[in-house]
């Protein structure tokens, strides 16, 4: 997760993996005297970046179309500890992601999967200058990349991971090719998801082969 501060208003990008903890980032904002958001960024629909959304009252949801039809999908779902367990009955390859998401989830009172509000197919920019880029990619059709020109900082979300643990195919690997074809000498630092931001010269020497 990231927060974007502007004068317009914030932009918080994913959600959090649970209402609990987007909570928890929302009192660690509150803490640090940071404003809440006004936008929230989906860069892809994955549950760990989504199912906080339920509680960030007052945003709106902005994310690629491919996501917000797969999400429409999803919140249909009758999410609860026993739905979870009878999905990795019924397919267990689901056992790591749904086991997680049980994890996560300390109670279904008021939950719900959000789909985004405003959605786009190609780029969008925001009011505050943010803009984003849909890239897509094996991991999620819906992979998007948040642009921070003021600060050069690209938030790359999961867009190069591999396929989702029960999709993957031996073989199957990260997407370096993505990785070098987004690399440009005006963002000076990458941020992924799921690993410590790295700057322009650490990533390209990360992606070269």
């Amino acid at each position: 997760m990231a927060l974007i501060t502007h004068e317009r208003g914030s932009v918080l990008v994913d959600a959090g993996q649970s209402p609990g903890h987007a909570r928890e980032i929302r009192a660690a904002l509150t803490a640090a005297g940071l404003p809440e958001p006004r936008w929230l960024v989906y860069t892809h629909h994955h549950w760990d970046h989504v199912w906080g959304a339920c509680a960030w009252p007052g945003v709106q949801i902005v994310g690629h179309l491919a996501g917000e039809r797969l999400l429409r999908a999803e919140a249909a779902r009758p999410w609860s500890h026993r739905y979870l367990r009878e999905q990795v009955r019924a397919e267990p390859r689901l056992g790591p992601s749904f086991r997680a998401r049980a994890l996560a989830m300390d109670s279904w009172d008021d939950f719900a999967v959000l789909p985004p509000t405003r959605t786009f197919t190609d780029e969008l920019e925001l009011p505050t200058g943010v803009r984003l880029r849909h890239v897509g990619g094996r991991h999620a059709p819906d992979s998007t990349v948040v642009l921070v020109p003021d600060s050069g900082v690209m938030l790359l979300g999961d867009c190069f991971y591999p396929p989702p643990w029960h999709l993957r195919q031996d073989g199957d690997a990260p997407d370096l090719a993505l990785v070098r074809r987004l690399l440009d000498d005006r963002y000076h630092w990458y941020v992924s998801s799921h690993a410590d931001p790295m700057t322009l010269d650490e990533a390209r020497a990360a992606v070269q082969g």
